[in-house]
């Protein structure tokens, strides 16, 4: 599988590349926008995002089914995928949290590292927590484990 390798570097680099346009064209590096998908309860609410969402989805369930008809990937030993599949305290609080930082701050991981190139201050700050954020949880999360 080493002869890959170079494949696999290449193939996610063209697939972020085309994320990162996407996330970009969709408005989706706009917080304000982001902000006003989240807000379904006030009149100026932009129902626009759900077509990205409809895009995502589009785009993620051949994938999934393309999987369960495989062995194995095409560049790869073996599939990738979460051990645990069970909805835990841990999974809910995660996903609260994502929430709240997505709803307050306009951005989720994807945009906000599309948007980091457009070295904006506010972006490089979100990012930056981001990342403390990730290494936090690495740090207490390690000890646990």
């Amino acid at each position: 599988m080493k002869n890959f390798a170079v494949a696999r570097v290449a193939l996610a680099l063209v697939a972020g590349a085309l994320f990162g346009f996407g996330l970009s064209l969709s408005g989706m590096v706009n917080p304000a926008r982001v902000s006003a998908f989240l807000d379904v309860a006030s009149d100026d609410w932009d129902p626009s995002l759900m077509f990205v969402l409809g895009g995502a989805v589009m785009v993620a369930v051949p994938g999934v089914l393309l999987r369960h008809l495989l062995a194995r990937p095409i560049l790869a030993e073996n599939f990738s995928l979460p051990a645990k599949t069970r909805v835990d305290r841990p999974l809910i609080l995660g996903s609260a949290i994502f929430g709240l930082g997505w709803g307050l701050a306009g951005f989720c991981p994807g945009p906000a590292l599309s948007a980091f190139a457009l070295g904006l201050t506010p972006v490089i700050l979100f990012v930056c927590a981001m990342i403390a954020g990730m290494l936090v949880h690495d740090r207490l999360y390690a000890r646990e484990s």
